[in-house]
């Protein structure tokens, strides 16, 4: 079979897909991920994409994130800058496109495998790619089940994954035996050669089962009692039926066997899968110990396995059986255990709302319900508990923030409403929420939502609807957090980015340079989201044919690229470690100069940007103290670290010690530097946002007012930074 597969990658160009047939179990997944293994050792030039799709009705199986994914993949290995579309008719039509564009520039073969290609939702239209012709150095190769595969792919060549001949059968049985050191007899072996003589019964999972089942029995008569069961089995779901049988008579208790089955018919009805410790918030008495076992059980005879964390089937037929075991009375039984489902992650959706800004907490509860929750209500039907869902703003963020944008549109069409309608009740849906929002965190988490919003409504095509959700999380981000915050420049992109694709060039270049000069300010002129900004206003250059100021960009961004990238290199990271150890080493020694001191002022500003705020403030303090006495202390320099210690203490909300410290260091810069300078311009506003934070409004509003002056002296009077620092005065006299 490898032989078949390397044949492939080697022939001539065009050659259509090759298609790998065989029944279910009969080795398809394991063959390919097999060989992908031994291309990416033997091959490191050729570029080898995969998917592997998992139960029907999946994730895995849903086709717009198949292509999204395999999408990424090619522009990770392409130097071109462009956004991806997160429209689904648009990423299938793109992806064509993006694949003959990379071959064109790789230098080896690129490969994409698809595995359980036939199990994709609408498959043969959302995989209509495959029948065009293929790039040069393309090789594409899917894998079917016999049954269902598409009768227009039947013409590709195709490599059958035949049943197991005699002699395998015996060597994968004996192996399995051998490991549990279980010794058959010859009459035992050919009783077993007899039995596996047809297809089924030569199926490599069949055989695989056979010999897990025969290797846990312990003596010679259990062996004999246990293949007169097993040769009553002539397939592969009748043998895992057998095995649940063997599992259950293990159980010591009905209370056992009674929650087996819960778990496992919880774990067939839901979307992606149940984790362990979810299984034990349904099951209070259901302990960890017992639990374990049964994983360890049920993992080990094949029927169980773990995905992102969370217990699926290992195999269809193992979901299949179960169905017909637990679940044959009827629709009854599968709904009420959807309904379980259903209150359990709305359970966990309360939690949310009750300890709603607290992120980790957030984001840690939501993906899961995210997941679930809509689905399983789209399975039960329910139209109307599917909308509330959906309107709950949290569910869908996580849904659209994680690419799961055709399933979120999905879901809106079942219930309706087309997208115009859809995006007039998520911005009502925000209104109505912003009415309970009160304290900082929770107006930055409401700009957040906003910002999803308009990013949907902006993939949607919606472009003059994005903007008000767009403009509303910028003006909250200006005023909860700060107008030079670097999500202020995030929020700022954004917006232009719907300037953009509305032709409103003028309008996306001043957004654009305003992000470009926060993101310089805070993460300094050699940061990646400098070139990320750098790259989109030489996008917007090129657009309106302006190319001499789009090279000019481009190789700016290039240059920060270029050496980012290196940086990253080990050998660079390890002649920063090594300087670093050195500059510690001195640091010790306790030598007092100003090279010394400024190290120690950026230790401490690493520290504090890893959040370990006391070893930074410990940096910071022996910075300043250093200047102080080398430089004297009126010097610019420790101004510089008593606003970094000021920072410090105000992410601790130590406020009190923070205003002493940031009013020191606006002394001193007003009495050394220029009236417009930069940095006077970052203590006034820093100093400014500290006195409203701490309801000193009074002592805010002439720092606000100089911050106005400032910006009019750098950028001139009709330039958006003034704009800010005018809104920004504008909400002090409010809330006075």
């Amino acid at each position: 079979y490898f032989e078949r597969l390397n044949d492939l990658v080697a022939a001539p160009a065009p050659i259509p897909p090759l298609l790998v047939s065989g029944g279910p179990g009969s080795g398809k997944s394991l063959l390919l991920s097999k060989w992908i293994q031994l291309q990416q050792k033997h091959s490191p030039n050729t570029l080898i994409l995969y998917h592997f799709v998992g139960r029907p009705m999946s994730t895995s199986s849903e086709s717009a994130l198949i292509i999204k994914r395999l999408t990424l993949k090619l522009m990770q290995h392409s130097w071109l800058v462009s956004p991806l579309t997160l429209d689904p008719a648009k990423l299938l039509e793109e992806f064509p496109r993006w694949l003959e564009k990379l071959s064109a520039r790789h230098q080896g073969s690129i490969i994409i495998i698809i595995d359980s290609i036939d199990q994709i939702q609408q498959a043969e239209k959302h995989m209509k790619w495959l029948i065009d012709p293929l790039p040069v150095n393309v090789r594409v190769i899917v894998s079917v089940n016999v049954e269902t595969c598409p009768q227009a792919w039947r013409l590709w060549p195709t490599l059958h994954l035949d049943p197991l001949n005699s002699k395998d059968v015996k060597s994968l049985i004996t192996a399995e035996c051998n490991s549990a050191n279980v010794k058959l007899t010859k009459e035992q072996e050919k009783k077993l050669e007899r039995h596996c003589r047809s297809a089924t019964t030569c199926n490599a999972l069949y055989v695989t089962l056979l010999g897990k089942t025969i290797a846990c029995v312990g003596n010679r008569e259990n062996i004999d009692e246990t293949l007169q069961q097993c040769f009553q089995c002539q397939d592969t779901v009748s043998l895992y039926r057998l095995v649940l049988r063997s599992i259950q008579e293990s159980l010591q208790s009905d209370k056992e066997k009674g929650l087996l089955r819960e778990m496992l018919c919880v774990i067939g009805v839901s979307h992606n899968g149940v984790s362990e410790s979810e299984l034990m918030e349904l099951y209070p008495e259901l302990s960890s110990a017992a639990l374990a076992s049964l994983v360890h059980s049920l993992h080990k005879m094949c029927l169980l396995t773990y995905g992102c964390g969370l217990l699926k089937f290992q195999h269809l037929q193992a979901w299949e059986m179960v169905r017909l075991e637990y679940m044959e009375e009827g629709e009854n039984v599968v709904s009420a255990y959807r309904q379980k489902l259903v209150e359990y992650f709305t359970m966990q959706l309360r939690v949310l709302i009750l300890i709603c800004f607290s992120f980790n907490s957030r984001d840690q509860v939501t993906w899961r319900s995210a997941d679930e929750l809509p689905w399983l209500f789209q399975q039960q039907g329910d139209k109307q508990k599917l909308r509330k869902c959906l309107l709950n703003l949290f569910v869908s963020q996580n849904l659209y923030k994680r690419g799961h944008f055709a399933e979120l549109l999905s879901y809106w069409q079942l219930v309706g409403k087309d997208k115009s309608s859809m995006a007039a009740e998520y911005f009502d849906s925000l209104k109505e929420y912003e009415k309970s929002c009160e304290g900082e965190e929770s107006m930055i988490c409401l700009a957040d939502l906003y910002e999803t919003l308009g990013r949907f409504l902006k993939d949607l095509g919606l472009l003059s609807q994005a903007v008000a959700p767009l403009q509303r999380s910028l003006e909250i981000r200006e005023t909860a957090l700060d107008p030079d915050h670097p999500r202020v420049a995030q929020s700022l992109h954004q917006l232009a980015g719907v300037y953009v694709q509305w032709k409103k060039f003028g309008n996306a270049e001043q957004l654009y340079k305003q992000a470009l000069e926060i993101s310089e300010n805070a993460y300094g002129a050699e940061h990646p989201r400098v070139a990320r900004e750098l790259d989109a206003l030489a996008t917007l250059y090129q657009k309106q044919n302006k190319y001499e100021q789009a090279e000019q960009l481009r190789k700016k961004s290039f240059k920060i690229r270029q050496k980012a990238a290196r940086q990253k290199g080990s050998l660079c990271g390890f002649a920063l470690l090594r300087q670093r150890a050195l500059q510690l080493e001195e640091l010790t020694l306790g030598k007092d100069t100003p090279d010394n001191a400024r190290t120690l002022n950026e230790l401490g500003v690493l520290y504090y940007l890893q959040n370990n705020l006391e070893t930074a403030e410990l940096f910071l303090k022996r910075s300043l103290e250093m200047r102080e006495r080398v430089l004297g202390p009126d010097h610019p320099d420790c101004a510089q670290s008593l606003n970094n210690l000021a920072a410090l203490y105000n992410e601790k909300k130590l406020y009190d010690k923070a205003e002493e410290l940031y009013e020191k260091a606006l002394d001193i810069r007003r009495r050394a530097l220029a009236p417009d300078h930069p940095s006077l311009a970052y203590t006034v506003k820093h100093l400014a946002v500290l006195y409203k934070k701490m309801g000193k409004l009074d002592k805010a509003v002439p720092l606000y007012e100089l911050a106005v002056e400032i910006r009019q002296k750098s950028f001139g009077p009709k330039h958006p930074s003034v704009a800010t620092a005018l809104v920004n005065l504008a909400v002090l006299y409010c809330q006075m």
